[in-house]
Order: structure tokens, then C-alpha cells, then sequence
């Protein structure tokens, strides 16, 4: 399962990993046309997909997907945390911290009973928050970037439990993102910001993440392991974080 699917890296993932023979289950919080198009597309293409709303920084709405897959499906190989929030207009105080911290750790305890051994747990990041107090970060961005910092920092503290599962955990780090929403909205509120990301080196392409996404759902990687795509300046003038 890809939560936040419908669109960007998430639908993109999900192409991808369908085309290589995987059933995959399209989360959305809002946009079921969307989401059913691309399981469409996907079917059409002679892939393997369904779609499933949840709300998932709701508890009862994220317990709800958590047993609909397990109902229908009896269990889930690969848990994508694609979704993050925080940026948008009018978000609640609260909200971003909700979202990628509280609802990525949630998802991943009521997924854990329904995960063989050999699962695995993808973390999607971006470097702005996996480098988040040793890098700046732009001012309308730090408090996504600090709360998916600790998101992350909460899922690896699991890793201890997900071991005794056999279940392992894999983070995808990630420069600004070449025309995913997150770019957009901050192009719109500091685009110097996002200029001085594309003069330092290319940006990567939706596709270029989704791939290094996907590829890290079966990686052999031990647990903890970080993949970085994009932004060779976060990597050469500090160690990398785990």
C-alpha cells in the first residue's frame, strides 16, 4: 500500500511497482475520482491495483484501511509512507506534526500484525527534514520539515519491534522534487527558495524518486538504511545522517 497515492511520487510509485507484477492499493484521503483513474490506468495497463480512502492522521479512519486490507488481502507486504501535510493554506495548528510524525508511526503499529516476515516499511523524506538542524530550511518549510524529522526519528525508534516481526524499515530522502505539489505551493510563497535548490543542481523528477521508492520496497538494505537521491550538497559537506 502507497498512502497519499493519487498523484505526484505516490501515483507514480504506483505505476512502477504495478509494472513489475505487484498488487498495488492506492491511498487517498480525498480525491477517489482520481485515485480510481489511476487504478484504472493501471488495470488497462495490465496491472494490478485498488484504491482505498482514509484519512490517515484519523485513528479510526486509519484502523479502518488497516482491516479492510487485512480483510481483503489476509496481509500487507510493503507499507509506502508517501503522505505528509503541514503546507497547506490554512493548515490547523498542530497539523504537520499530526500528519508526519503521528500518523506515519500509528500506520505503521496497526499495519505491523498483518506483515509477513520479509515485509518492509518505506519512509518517504526529503532532505530538508532528513538534514533538518544541520541544513537551513526554508522558513515556510520548517515545520514540515521538523515534524517529518520526527516522523522519522519515531519510525526508526521501531525498528527494534519491527525486527521481532522480521519487518524492516527503508528511508527515500529527497532534494526538492521537480514538480511534485510541495514545490509548487513553495514556489508560490518563496520562490527564491526553490530557485537557489535548482542552481546548487538539477532537481530530481517525480519519476527518478518514484523509482528509487519503489526499488527500495524489496532492497536488501539492512533495516535503518537511507537511500539519497538529489541534492549532492547535503551529502559532500556533512557525514550523512543514518
Amino acid at each position: 500500500m502507497i498512502t497519499g497515492a493519487s498523484r505526484g511520487i505516490g501515483a507514480e510509485t504506483a505505476r512502477i511497482l504495478a509494472g513489475r507484477g505487484d498488487h498495488v492499493i492506492i491511498n487517498y484521503r480525498e480525491k477517489a475520482k482520481r485515485a480510481d483513474t489511476l487504478a484504472g490506468e493501471i488495470i488497462a495497463a495490465g496491472g494490478s491495483a485498488s484504491a482505498a480512502g482514509a484519512d490517515i492522521s484519523d485513528e479510526d479512519s486509519a484502523r479502518a484501511l488497516i482491516d479492510g486490507i487485512a480483510q481483503q488481502f489476509g496481509r500487507l507486504d510493503v507499507l509506502i509512507l508517501n503522505a505528509s501535510g503541514g503546507l497547506e493554506r490554512n493548515a490547523a495548528a498542530g497539523y504537520a506534526m499530526s500528519i508526519n510524525r503521528d500518523a506515519q508511526t500509528r500506520l505503521a503499529r496497526l499495519a505491523l500484525p498483518h506483515m509477513p516476515s520479509g515485509a518492509r516499511i518505506v519512509f518517504v523524506t526529503s532532505h530538508q527534514a532528513h538534514f533538518h538542524g544541520r541544513k537551513p530550511v526554508p522558513a515556510e518549510y520548517e515545520p514540515i520539515a521538523a515534524s517529518k524529522r520526527a516522523g522519522e526519528d519515531a519510525l526508526r525508534a521501531m525498528i527494534p519491534t519491527l525486527t521481532t516481526h522480521g519487518v524492516t524499515l527503508h528511508t527515500v530522502s529527497g532534494d526538492m522534487i521537480d514538480g511534485t505539489i510541495i514545490v509548487q505551493l513553495l514556489e508560490r510563497r518563496n520562490p527564491d527558495a526553490v530557485a537557489a535548490r535548482r542552481d546548487t543542481a538539477p532537481l530530481p523528477t517525480i519519476t527518478e524518486f518514484a523509482t528509487a521508492v519503489a526499488e527500495a520496497s524489496t532492497s536488501p538494505a539492512e533495516s535503518g538504511h537511507t537511500t539519497y537521491i538529489g541534492g549532492p550538497d547535503y551529502l559532500t559537506t556533512e557525514p550523512a545522517l543514518s
